[in-house]
């Protein structure tokens, strides 16, 4: 039941949340009732919370649907050139509490469910995440999504609907344990299939050569059934769709020619076929060369580039056209942008298409193939670029391995023309990496392939193209660019802390919202009292919530008075979890050291999942929880250091603890992040960084001034100058009294008694290969750690540069992001047209015949 509303509440009540109309409130009451009774086969007195969850779902959902259809319809009638975006993961989190936002319903439904007796937040915390991606790449590709929409571009979000998302991260003794993530087992009130649209994906086979080219016959066909999923803009009425394809059996599957005599048996094997939208692969930042990975990649490629051109042809533009000239005008009307190099196969798919299919000459369809295709690279880490044997393929997508062969002869005549005799230069630009397993270099399949090539900040977009792919970047400068990463405002902002978004809205106006450089304005409010306490409130309201949540959920009770320090991401040397782990030993040890030397107390909060298969990063997790046991049963310590992991980080506990953060982990090996977008977030939110020269640390700096983040450690010429030195961690070990302490302590299982050994794999790596070089920023990183407590002593101090923080992140909205890509690579132009909302009449100069395009067969969404 509703209790008195806080502070923050109150705030949340004016106009950024949308406009409280009494007929609003009364038509969102009638729709709850209504599908309480009609969809849910409920009255009040046997409906659970669940119930209500999904009637209030539903009810905002009908809001959607007016507009969905008109924005679909608008784009038929326009034919603006459509942005596909391809990606094998879309982390989306929750959708209610979105939706309600960006359609302006929020205080609306509050004012209704409240008069109904019931508590939104309860309802809100109800749903599932979907959690169709591991991390930073899943989750950017769901605010791109966002900003896309917000912009008014016609863009598509095309991937898998994965049946298991990423899984349930359980905490048992301190060891990370798997559960599977059965996110539709209550079902999806957000998704509409599209049993209409189902698909043909081929596998397998073999291909003949015949005069009229090639033909790739005896295939296996899985179907592919799409679901759609509407992704509303920010209060402009328009409506995208995201469309996830989701495998399917076609019902002849094992019965057509063998198995004719066990029909039980054939039905049963229908899981083989469907197997491929199962589960999402648990990896981030690693390539693992599974089959089924394979199938899943070349599935989305081949079902969403079908739909692609089954709606180019459908066009105004592709119709007029004669056959023969009919696709000269694809790259005018269809950008393609691949999230990674995951959906590469769409390179050799289109020009298969073109080529074997539609009969377009080869040097015609490579061009318009170049010119449809852009890549994004999210990693340089090698052992995360996508390099597939050839056999593998050659088994799977015949035709496909025959394309790629043709392609790389192609591209080395061109290198061997430009550079003669260069045959070392040849040797590393190949798509086919020699020497034992031949494999597919999937990065050079893609920056062949496409027209624009970018990474995902300066400085590693400055990597990729002096490092990683530096001979391509020689044969085409052009080709290659940055697009800095962004984060959407409406989750990251709106969403998850309404109090500050109102304080900033009180101050420079709610236009922020679709243009977050507007936050600069907040400079001038750097040093007004009022102002300041304002911002510290608003922090410390959120930092009582998250520890009633802690309390409530982990039954374990912190210090809201004490600095929350927060390092959530997946967990991975890279990250470097383990100096993190080390400067919390070493706070240990000086406690214990002197326990009446006044210590400014910390929440230490670490969270995050590691990959099943990858046992460092497992024993990672281990060694954090064994400290945290040993350093909050430690009465020396008291309330002075708690440890805590966070089980199960996901997008909805990010949205939790990132508002309650006073300090952001940001703390890889400089050159090894390729952005980072939680740091954005955290620094949206009011936590000061501690943070090394990497990924988009670098700009955020520039943005703030250095001196407004706590930046530390080797920069990237230092880290290439100690690999050309060579790193020897002994060195260190040796010279800094406390880092030995604590790794003699881990050594001897001081943290692990009844295991002494349990950790030896750890200190191992730390002493004798540890690519990431913790010893070598252990005593910077210490240091600048007690820079951190001396300024969160001065509370004043700390919260003008928490402001000056907040005031730089108006870069960092993914809105900026989109429109660069729309501009450099796409070439499409945002629109901030409001479509106009389904209950008023459409212009009618626009409108010439409403009835016959509803009704024309060819109206595909």
């Amino acid at each position: 039941m509703a209790r008195p509303l806080t502070d923050q509440e109150k705030r949340k009540q004016i106009s950024i949340r949308g406009i409280v109309g009494v007929e609003n409130v009364a038509e969102l009451k009638k729709g709850f009732n209504r599908h309480l009774h009609f969809t849910l086969v409920k009255d009040r007195n046997v409906a659970t919370p669940r119930d209500y969850y999904f009637a209030l779902a539903h009810t905002v959902r009908d809001h959607l649907v007016g507009r969905w259809i008109r924005t679909q319809q608008y784009y038929y009638e326009k034919d603006p050139k459509r942005v596909y975006y391809l990606s094998l993961e879309f982390y989306m989190g929750r959708t209610l509490q979105n939706t309600m936002i960006n359609l302006g319903l929020q205080n609306a439904c509050d004012e209704a469910i409240y008069q109904l007796g019931l508590d939104i937040e309860e309802l809100e915390d109800i749903e599932e995440d979907a959690g169709l991606g591991n991390g930073g790449l899943g989750r950017l590709a769901a605010c791109f999504l966002d900003s896309m929409a917000t912009l008014g571009l016609a863009a598509y979000g095309y991937g898998i609907r994965y049946e298991y998302g990423i899984f349930n991260q359980k905490i048992r003794d301190g060891w990370q344990v798997e559960e599977a993530d059965d996110w539709l087992r209550h079902g999806n009130p957000w998704e509409k299939s599209r049993p209409e649209y189902m698909l043909p994906v081929h596998f397998y086979g073999r291909v003949e050569h015949g005069k009229s080219g090639a033909k790739w016959i005896d295939t296996q066909v899985v179907l592919a059934l799409p679901y759609d999923t509407p992704v509303p803009g920010y209060m402009n009425n328009t409506v995208n769709t995201m469309r996830l394809w989701s495998a399917r059996a076609p019902n002849d599957f094992n019965l057509r020619d063998f198995n004719v005599g066990d029909y039980i048996q054939a039905v049963l094997d229908r899981n083989l076929a469907e197997n491929i939208s199962r589960v999402l692969y648990p990896n981030d930042n690693f390539f693992e060369g599974k089959e089924l990975r394979l199938k899943q990649e070349y599935f989305v490629v081949a079902a969403t580039l079908q739909d692609i051109i089954r709606r180019f042809k459908a066009s105004k533009f592709g119709s007029t056209e004669s056959v023969r000239t009919i696709f000269d005008s694809f790259p005018d009307q269809v950008a393609i942008q691949l999230n990674d190099t995951h959906p590469a196969l769409a390179i050799p798919e289109l020009m298969r298409i073109f080529v074997d299919i539609e009969k377009l000459p080869w040097t015609k369809a490579w061009d318009i193939t170049k010119q449809t295709f852009a890549y994004t690279n999210h990693t340089v880490l090698p052992e995360a670029l996508e390099r597939w044997p050839t056999d593998l393929v050659e088994k799977l997508l015949p035709r496909h391995l025959q394309i790629i062969y043709e392609i790389n002869q192609r591209h080395l005549d061109k290198v061997a023309a430009l550079f003669p005799n260069d045959m070392d230069r040849l040797r590393r630009m190949s798509l086919i990496e020699e020497g034992g397993m031949k494999r597919i270099n999937m990065a050079h399949l893609c920056i062949i392939g496409s027209h624009a090539v970018n990474g995902v900040a300066k400085i590693h977009s400055d990597i990729v193209k002096t490092q990683v792919f530096k001979d391509f970047a020689e044969l085409e400068p052009e080709k290659f660019q940055n697009k800095t990463n962004g984060i959407t405002p409406r989750r990251w902002l709106l969403l998850c802390n309404p109090g500050l978004a109102e304080l900033i809205a009180e101050k420079i106006g709610e236009d922020y919202v679709k243009d977050l450089s507007q936050l600069i304005k907040l400079h001038k409010f750097v040093n007004d009292d009022i102002f300041i306490r304002e911002v510290s409130k608003v922090k410390q309201e959120n930092k009582v919530k998250f520890a009633q949540y802690l309390e409530k959920e982990y039954k374990v009770k912190i210090n809201p008075s004490s600095m929350f320090d927060v390092h959530v991401k997946r967990i991975h040397e890279y990250k470097r979890q383990l100096m993190n782990c080390l400067h919390i030993i070493t706070m240990y040890n000086r406690i214990k050291r002197d326990p009446s030397k006044p210590f400014v107390p910390r929440t230490v909060i670490i969270g995050g999942k590691a990959a099943p298969g990858y046992h460092m990063a497992k024993i990672i997790i281990k060694l954090i929880t064994s400290v945290g046991h040993v350093v909050n049963n430690d009465p020396m310590v008291g309330n002075k250091l708690k440890v805590i992991f966070l089980e199960n980080y996901r997008v909805s506990l990010a949205e939790k603890v990132i508002p309650a953060t006073d300090l952001s982990e940001q703390i890889s090996t400089a050159g090894t992040e390729a952005s980072g977008t939680g740091n954005m977030k955290f620094m949206l939110n009011g936590a000061l960084t501690i943070g090394t020269m990497d990924g988009a640390n670098v700009e955020m700096a520039e943005e703030a001034g250095e001196e407004n983040l706590f930046i530390f450690g080797m920069r990237l010429q230092d880290v290439v100058e100690l690999d050309r030195k060579g790193y020897n961690a002994q060195e260190y070990y040796d010279k800094l009294p406390e880092l030995k302490q604590a790794i003699d302590q881990i050594k001897s299982g001081f943290f692990s008694p009844k295991q002494p050994d349990l950790f030896k794999d750890v200190t191992n790596m730390l002493l004798h290969h540890d690519r990431f070089k913790v010893f070598a920023d252990y005593e910077a990183y210490v240091k600048c750690q007690e820079k951190v407590s001396q300024l969160y002593m001065n509370a004043k101090e700390w919260t003008k540069m928490v402001i000056r923080n907040i005031a730089a992140s108006g870069k960092f909205s993914s809105d900026r992001t989109i429109k660069e890509y729309a501009r450099d690579i796409w070439n499409v132009e945002p629109s901030d047209l409001k479509i106009p909302p389904p209950n008023e009449p459409r212009d009618v100069a626009d409108d010439k015949t409403p009835n016959d395009a509803m009704e024309k067969p060819k109206l595909k969404l």
